[in-house]
């Protein structure tokens, strides 16, 4: 039941109000997803979000923290899951070497294998909403406004570390 003291927004400010919250079951929904491709194709070692680091990486060698920064994991559970992967032999680990610290990533075989099925998955999904040019522009624009307010929140997080900074 509603709260019926709480004041009406305007229908825009509703949505921006419920943006969050979609995303975020959507995001959900999608590693429910990536969870039955998992099991239907027998990768029972890996989980949903270790999937999503595998596309991080993609096709790249890249360090530890370029997968932190691009994924936006929290450092314990990305090392965790990251130790995952290398034990499971997903991902390839080695020293940079140019700084012997730094640790560069790279997908094994297994690891692409997930990837394209993933990706297969994906571009089926993709078909099946897809009927008409109308459906193609209604999911650019909703991929333009998405990332839109991706960088509206980026900028508000930066323009409050900079007032942070100010303060100090």
């Amino acid at each position: 039941m509603k709260d019926q003291s709480a004041p009406q927004l305007p229908p825009q400010a509703q949505i921006a109000q419920d943006l969050p919250r979609l995303v975020e079951r959507m995001h959900r929904r999608y590693l429910d997803v990536v969870r039955i491709e998992l099991a239907r194709r027998g990768f029972n070692d890996i989980s949903p979000v270790q999937a999503m680091m595998l596309g991080t990486i993609g096709g790249e060698e890249i360090s530890v923290r370029d997968l932190v920064e691009r994924g936006y994991y929290l450092g314990s559970n990305a090392s965790y899951n990251l130790k995952n992967l290398v034990d499971g032999g997903y991902v390839n680990r080695q020293a940079s070497t140019r700084d012997r610290r730094s640790a560069l990533l790279k997908l094994s075989a297994k690891g692409r294998e997930i990837l394209e099925s993933l990706a297969k998955l994906n571009m089926q999904m993709a078909e099946s909403m897809l009927k008409n040019e109308q459906e193609g522009r209604d999911l650019e624009a909703t991929q333009q406004t998405l990332r839109r307010l991706e960088r509206r929140w980026t900028d508000s997080i930066r323009s409050e570390a900079r007032d942070e900074e100010i303060e100090f």
